[in-house]
């Protein structure tokens, strides 16, 4: 592979990275944890994922930006929809996940899960 491959490679997975909230290196930097990417049989870029913590706190600014306001300034129904987002998400998986949320929206724990439950 040239190096103009390499790069149009690594162009063509940085939308991916980013949305998952990765970093790209190059493959001589990569550590046990990284994955690294191959074409045709020559590693090309070595991606950083976050740590899950992290992933929740981006995915929250993400929605945020999304609305425009402080997702405690959101409607009850707009809420709803975002926690379905978010355990669409697998938020919810992780430790003190239904907290960090409940803070972002301005509401109880318990407010959140019946949002949850309202659902199922």
């Amino acid at each position: 592979m040239s190096g103009g491959e390499s790069e149009r490679f690594r162009a063509a997975v940085a939308p991916l990275v980013a949305a998952v909230g990765g970093r790209m290196l190059d493959p001589g930097q990569a550590g046990a944890d990284d994955v690294v990417l191959s074409w045709e049989g020559r590693e090309v870029v070595a991606v950083r994922l976050p740590q899950l913590s992290d992933s929740l706190e981006r995915i929250l600014g993400e929605l945020e930006r999304q609305h425009g306001v402080p997702l405690a300034e959101l409607d009850r129904r707009a809420k709803q929809l975002v926690v379905r987002a978010l355990e669409a998400r697998g938020a919810f998986a992780l430790r003190h996940g239904v907290e960090t949320v409940a803070a972002a929206l301005g509401v109880s724990r318990f407010t959140v899960y019946n949002y949850l439950n309202r659902e199922r």
